[in-house]
């Protein structure tokens, strides 16, 4: 039986998408084969991916004028790479902190160069964005880089900063959530396992005038020039990942695109809100200008009881909703896969178990 998966990620796909795959896994095409066993470098892989790269670009009106790659390592190899590439031995890098996955990336870019947190949101707790007008930036820094949406607390961006200098954001777990204006940046980066597909997969859209910048000694695997010209396929990519990306964004444009998926989101977003607002039971401690679309996370009237709620859950079909280990608590990760009747379902039994707890 299917459940509802709250995972933060590898989080829920769509169910049309896994049935596709599995109609394809054994003979893609009339093959003979499946996908997984085709040379990357065959005539019909090569049509998977340029398929794949022409429809992300359709749904995210990506500028001609950018580089779209598939590569692997995740957003943390990417915390490395972006320095790497982008800002020279003895730059200054500005970066937001907003959270956990805020503080992975500087404490990775202070290995490669000067970082000034401009920003930082331990006043609050994390529970809200500094002001704008507070942050500390530095004249003739190489990039500005910030976190869109931090997954484990939940907290969101819900405009794109102002900046002179090139604007880098780790999109992880909200890219492809809702229209964005790709041209407001230099380079945006996601892992896949939100709102692409499954994990292994990682998406670096960047400003062509951005790459060629490489520090030298760099691996040509971590490279953007390097991997931009041979159509990300520099080394073997992980190609079931790939091509199960290229379903998605199908899907997603059968959805409407973005801005139909953005306005789901929305209302599902509004809706598990607006139930934890007014149950007298549960809680959301995030600033309500900050809070997440894609991350709800929530405390119990007492703490005690989580345990027992999370079990609970899982008995009545809906899977994986304990907090992150390093916060504690509930959280419903609800991404684009996640439909409306999931929230429903885990609205009736949080309602329950309030009149059984309350």
């Amino acid at each position: 039986m299917r459940v509802y998966n709250f995972a933060a990620g590898p989080a829920m796909l769509p169910l049309e998408v896994l049935e596709q795959a599995r109609a394809e896994l054994l003979d893609w095409r009339g093959s003979g084969m499946s996908v997984m066993e085709i040379s990357h470098r065959s005539r019909e892989f090569i049509g998977v991916a340029s398929e794949a790269e022409a429809d992300l670009r359709e749904l995210l009106a990506v500028p001609r004028n950018y580089k779209v790659l598939f590569l692997q390592g995740g957003a943390t190899l990417q915390f490395a790479c972006i320095p790497l590439n982008l800002a020279p031995v003895g730059a200054t890098l500005d970066y937001v902190n907003t959270g956990a996955w805020s503080k992975k990336a500087i404490a990775e870019a202070r290995r490669h160069a000067t970082v000034n947190v401009i920003a930082d949101g331990a006043s609050s707790e994390y529970f809200a964005i500094p002001p704008e007008a507070t942050w500390k930036r530095t004249p003739g820094a190489a990039y500005l880089h910030y976190t869109p949406n931090e997954t484990i607390s939940g907290v969101e961006f819900h405009r794109v900063p102002e900046s002179a200098v090139p604007l880098i954001a780790d999109f992880s777990s909200t890219l492809l959530s809702r229209p964005i204006e790709v041209e407001r940046f230099g380079l945006l980066y996601a892992g896949a396992q939100k709102n692409i597909g499954p994990s292994g997969l990682t998406v670096v859209i960047v400003r062509e005038d951005l790459i060629g910048r490489a520090r030298a000694g760099l691996p040509g695997v971590l490279d953007y020039q390097a991997v931009a010209a041979e159509g990300s396929m520099l080394n073997t990519p992980p190609t079931f990942a790939w091509y199960l990306a290229g379903l998605v964004f199908k899907w997603l444009k059968r959805q409407g695109g973005l801005t139909a998926i953005g306005e789901q989101n929305r209302r599902k977003a509004e809706r598990l809100y607006g139930y934890i607002d007014g149950s007298g039971f549960y809680s959301n401690p995030i600033e309500h200008s900050a809070r997440s679309w894609m991350n709800v996370a929530f405390r119990l009237k007492d703490a005690k009881l989580e345990g027992e709620f999370g079990k609970g859950a899982a008995l009545a079909g809906l899977t994986n909703l304990e907090g992150h280990r390093s916060v504690g608590g509930m959280r419903a990760s609800i991404y684009n896969a996640m439909p409306l009747e999931g929230i429903e379902a885990l609205i009736g039994y949080m309602g329950e178990f309030a009149r059984r707890h309350g």
